[in-house]
């Protein structure tokens, strides 16, 4: 039986990195780390993600007093704590609970209130594939998840404020061309505007290799599955590994300053794209790449038991929203460069105050409340409270690729 390991396959193929990409960063700042994480409460929100369990590994290591995981996946948390109890070296605090309940509920409340208060809080529950955006429906739903509850989630804080709150970003929210880029832009306007009064951070980062629901952990499945691979010939992405993805914001979330914006010093030549990953993957697992020329066949020639040749089929890009190169700052950002070793700080980002930003949630929410609302009805909206949000929309998306 061949074993895959793909902690390897990410560190040889993908970030051709040996060590982490932040560890000297850890070290330099291991004694602050400590001090910050040693001994205190933490809250955990979509803590069963690829991000949000690597981050709750990265803060094991400093040996937080109390850790409460919250996250509507009960399967995610089940394996969760199977994960972090199996793994060398881990501490895991006396008091460790997993909750599957949604953040935005009454019961979520009663824990916040009677569990807490809690020195580090960090969100990660969001809505974060392009492909969700397909239409009206899904689109409220992403918005609601990733601004209107998290307005809502600071909200609740003003009433026990964390010493360090993180919550999510995403190098699409630089220069928007997307809807998801565009809710977490927004959802960046919305922590700014709390962050006179708590201590906020984000991270905007790389693709996280073989993340739960990526294209490269859909390149598992199908493997598994006895099903072609599909990917876009013409994208090539940043990659960062769990790990360093965990890391990246806990660094962040402990070491940023209120109104921060990390994100990783990656440079283009590390960019790489999804099809050479997919034939490397391929040849880890003793396959050669048959590449085909259309899906139907590609699904044809895997019906069939599989010799050494494995159908993949590569495509151009032609779905709504697909920016055709990553960036994690624009050209009015002040970046801070010296800081940190492998990191770069957004140190302007804007803040509007209170009174504007619920101005805006409002307006999105009285929009929400029309009941034959369309796509774009939602993304001229977005564009008139995000100025630089540049919609590609092609009128194909990613659910209509295999």
């Amino acid at each position: 039986m061949r074993i895959f390991h793909t902690e390897k396959f990410i560190q040889q193929y993908i970030t051709r990195r040996n060590e982490s990409l932040f560890a000297r960063d850890i070290r330099d700042n291991y004694h602050k780390l400590s001090e910050r994480i040693k001994g205190k409460s933490a809250l955990i929100i979509g803590g069963a993600g690829t991000i949000g369990s690597s981050f709750i590994k990265a803060i094991l290591r400093f040996q937080p007093a109390k850790l409460i995981v919250i996250d509507i996946n009960e399967n995610g948390l089940t394996e969760l704590v199977r994960d972090v109890r199996s793994t060398p070296d881990t501490i895991v605090p006396e008091i460790f609970l997993t909750y599957p309940i949604d953040f935005s509920s009454d019961i979520f409340k009663k824990i916040f209130r009677h569990e807490g208060p809690f020195d580090i809080i960090a969100n990660f529950a969001a809505h974060k594939h392009v492909r969700s955006e397909k239409d009206q429906y899904s689109i409220e739903a992403m918005i609601e998840n990733n601004v209107i509850r998290a307005k809502a989630l600071l909200d609740l804080l003003f009433t026990a404020p964390p010493k360090h709150f993180f919550c999510v970003s995403t190098d699409k929210a630089a220069n928007p061309v997307n809807v998801m880029g565009a809710s977490k832009k927004l959802m960046e306007d919305v922590i700014m505007a709390y962050a006179s009064q708590i201590n906020i951070s984000t991270a905007r980062f790389a693709n996280v290799a073989f993340s739960n629901g990526s294209l490269l952990f859909g390149f598992m499945e199908r493997l598994q599955k006895q099903q072609p691979l599909s990917a876009p010939s013409d994208i090539r992405r940043y990659f960062v590994s769990p790990r360093e993805s965990g890391e990246l914001c806990m660094l962040a979330c402990i070491l940023g300053e209120p109104g921060d914006i990390f994100f990783p010093k990656l440079n283009e030549e590390e960019m790489i794209s999804f099809a050479d990953i997919a034939v490397d993957l391929l040849k880890a697992h003793g396959f050669e790449a048959d590449r085909c020329t259309t899906e139907q066949e590609a699904r044809e020639k895997a019906a069939a038991i599989p010799g050494i040749q494995y159908p993949v089929y590569f495509f151009e890009s032609d779905t709504s929203g697909e920016k055709s190169f990553e960036e994690f700052f624009t050209t009015q950002e002040v970046l801070d460069y010296t800081s940190f070793s492998a990191i770069g700080v957004v140190k302007n980002a804007e803040r509007k105050n209170l009174q504007a930003i619920g101005n805006v949630i409002n307006s999105i929410e009285q929009l929400f409340r029309q009941e034959h609302l369309q796509k774009q009805d939602i993304i001229g909206t977005l564009k008139t409270v995000i100025p630089g949000f540049n919609h590609i929309e092609t009128g194909k998306n990613l659910d209509q690729r295999m």
